[in-house]
């Protein structure tokens, strides 16, 4: 992404992945500055190449798109995506981006997201969806193939397009380039924009050994627009992503070093899922919202 581009962006400052019960919020909440909505919650989706009777292959969910219209006249909003799966060998879903495009023009996301990985594979007609993301081998031809797809998204949404590093807990080996490197490299090809989930790197840097200030040194943060924080918790011996109430304490000096470092950054999110809302219970959300706020406001 031309940096210029990046700084001419809006400076958002602190938001929320929205969830359930924020769009049952009868008034936005002070403490978040914007949402982030994650499109793919709030249609049906029958998949590429079929359709509903009425020959659509999306189908709004009425009731919360009318909650999500009401929230859109009172805050920001920017789209994070889930279902793109752009590292797919076997497809790519065009529909789905013209989809986003849809709802850019509709809310007018300042930017759009979606995750450096695939879910969807796929052969001789038939798709499986895994239901998580999987990362990609960084090597040459992951970026020949992210590339040519990052510049159709960017030709067919007139808005930025980040992706967001993604966990993994394994590696495959030999690979040619270090996550910094592979991530550098597919933001100068491409134009792309990074959304930097710090949670994600501390997953990573646990089950690898490596350091997260390493990587943060390594990575060309003129590339980044926005920062996610979350929480995670263990299952069975892994320590995973699974935005589990708070922010985790070791990402507090993370998001203070990297807003440091670069204060053109335009946005910070907090993601929590909401099975784990019990965690965050008399003004835990407001809380963790403030704070990141705190460190935005010396360094943004």
């Amino acid at each position: 992404m031309d940096f210029q581009t990046l700084r001419a962006l809006p400076a958002l400052g602190v938001g929320l992945l929205l969830n359930p019960d924020t769009l049952g919020e009868a008034e936005p909440d002070p403490a978040y500055r914007f949402l982030e909505v994650i499109p793919d919650r709030f249609w049906l989706d029958t998949g590429p190449g079929t359709s509903l009777p009425d020959g659509a292959r999306f189908r709004e969910l009425r009731p919360s798109v009318r909650a999500l219209d009401e929230l859109a006249e009172r805050v920001p909003l920017i789209g994070h995506s889930i279902g793109l799966s752009i590292g797919s060998a076997s497809c790519f879903d065009r529909e789905h981006v013209e989809k986003i495009g849809e709802w850019q023009r509709r809310y007018r996301f300042a930017w759009h997201s979606d995750h450096l990985a695939f879910s969807r594979v796929g052969e001789h007609g038939v798709e499986l969806n895994a239901a998580v993301t999987l990362p990609l081998t960084r090597d040459d031809e992951s970026l020949r193939l992210l590339c040519e797809r990052v510049v159709e998204v960017r030709g067919r949404v007139p808005v930025p397009f980040l992706l967001e590093n993604n966990v993994y807990f394994v590696q495959a080996p030999d690979e040619p380039y270090r996550e910094s490197e592979f991530l550098n490299e597919l933001c100068r090809r491409s134009g792309c924009g990074l959304l930097l989930d710090l949670h994600n790197l501390l997953v990573n840097a646990r089950h690898h050994g490596f350091a997260c200030e390493e990587v943060l040194d390594e990575l060309d943060l003129r590339q980044v627009v926005e920062i996610h924080i979350a929480g995670g918790d263990e299952l069975q011996g892994f320590y995973t992503d699974s935005h589990a109430g708070p922010v985790a304490a070791e990402v507090w000096p993370l998001l203070e070093r990297t807003l440091r470092a670069a204060p053109w950054i335009r946005a910070v999110t907090f993601e929590y899922h909401e099975s784990y809302a019990s965690l965050l219970a008399d003004g835990g959300v407001a809380r963790e919202l403030r704070r990141a706020q705190g460190i935005w406001d010396r360094y943004c």
